[in-house]
């Protein structure tokens, strides 16, 4: 790995698992973020066989590829592995990367449920190895900034904190190439999407959730394809509503709608003894696109944008589609960097992820006895 006090800098080599002609997150967030930041190179990819791994590799102009994960992990030309795959697929493809002793960024959810994550953490700190998990929501200047505002006191003492928002997924139709996000099995649902990636942005600006009270229910058992108008099955959860008590006792409610709405697909609000603070996005997915923060206190009548501050932009604006899929991510990168390069510990890593894993399991078991049930770290 580079050392600190190297000028100039060795970029770490980031060797990407999942890398496709066909696009994906990986094409999409990725590839874009790692093209704009200083201190990476994307040296080499693996896919599902050797042939559309070197296409792959035509396509992106990466110089070294792989017909498996295994190959890549062991390569010594890659400092640094990334895991951009479907979840269900996760943990066969994380391994070889522990084993083979390298630093790991995987994708959220780290697993299909809370044993697999927890499996791997343990995996992780018996080797030693760095990780990293994409909850990179975190990252974004907005937030981090809306997390300083509450911590200096804009709303005064925290009382309460409200989500509304639409899954996007999860309606009554389905997307191609989207089925396998219907099958509560895969662990790619609404609640451990969409969930997962905004309750981890709510505990990082207000702190860790003590207790849930859930209920969550599947009302659209059956949905249709969107465009040839297949049936298929859907066991996920369509709707989420929990309640529950912050650390700091002010009361959090969220409710998570399968599909898109009419009306309203995001709002945050965060509401104090002295003020008001809201949460708009042009997505229901917060942890992508453009985030914009709204506040009033005192004798305020009605709510102003409060611009983000020039300190917490370290990174060029992104444009086009990269605006939505690839800023945050490069912010994740850029504080990974940190880690990985000083030892600093900014990246939330496979112990948070099985935090946030655990916070899901909860949900669920609260769902599924009707109890109010404690959340432990």
């Amino acid at each position: 790995m580079p050392s600190p006090a190297s000028e100039p800098r060795t970029p770490i080599r980031v060797g990407i698992v999942g890398l496709s002609t066909k696009g994906g997150w990986a094409a999409r967030a990725h590839v874009p973020a790692l093209a704009e930041l200083d201190g990476y190179e994307l040296r080499a990819l693996s896919a599902s066989s050797a042939e559309s791994a070197r296409a792959a590799g035509e396509k992106f102009g990466v110089p070294l590829t792989f017909g498996s994960a295994g190959e890549l992990a062991r390569s010594e030309e890659v400092d640094l592995v990334v895991v951009t795959v479907k979840v269900p697929h996760h943990r066969e493809l994380i391994l070889p990367a522990l084993e083979a002793g390298k630093p790991v960024l995987s994708e959220w959810p780290l697993g299909t449920d809370l044993a697999q994550a927890e499996e791997l953490v343990a995996l992780a700190d018996a080797r030693g190895v760095r990780t990293a998990v994409g909850l990179q929501a975190r990252s974004a200047p907005p937030l981090r900034y809306l997390r300083d505002l509450v911590a200096d006191g804009y709303v005064g003492r925290v009382l309460s904190t409200t989500m509304v928002v639409s899954g996007r997924n999860w309606g009554a139709t389905f997307r191609e190439g989207g089925e396998y996000l219907l099958d509560r099995a895969n662990g790619a649902t609404m609640l451990t999407i969409p969930f997962g990636h905004t309750a981890d942005a709510l505990t990082m600006v207000l702190g860790e959730l003590t207790d849930v009270s859930a209920t969550t229910a599947t009302l659209r058992p059956q949905v249709t394809h969107e465009v040839t108008g297949r049936t298929a099955t859907m066991t996920a959860e369509d709707q989420i509503a929990v309640t529950g008590t912050l650390e700091s006792g002010a009361v959090a409610a969220l409710h998570f709608r399968g599909g898109s709405s009419r009306a309203t697909d995001f709002h945050w609000e965060i509401n104090g003894t002295e003020g008001d603070l809201v949460v708009k996005a042009d997505t229901a997915a917060l942890w992508m696109g453009r985030i914009t923060l709204h506040g009033a206190r005192g004798s305020d009548t009605g709510l102003t944008e409060l611009p983000v501050p020039a300190s917490y932009e370290r990174l060029p604006r992104f444009t086009g589609r990269s605006a939505e899929y690839a800023y945050n991510v490069a912010y994740a990168y850029a504080q990974l960097h940190d880690d990985l390069t000083t030892g600093t510990r900014l990246t939330p890593d496979f112990a948070h992820a099985v935090r946030r894993h655990r916070l899901l399991d909860r949900v669920q078991e609260s769902a599924r006895t009707g109890a109010r049930l404690t959340v432990t770290a």
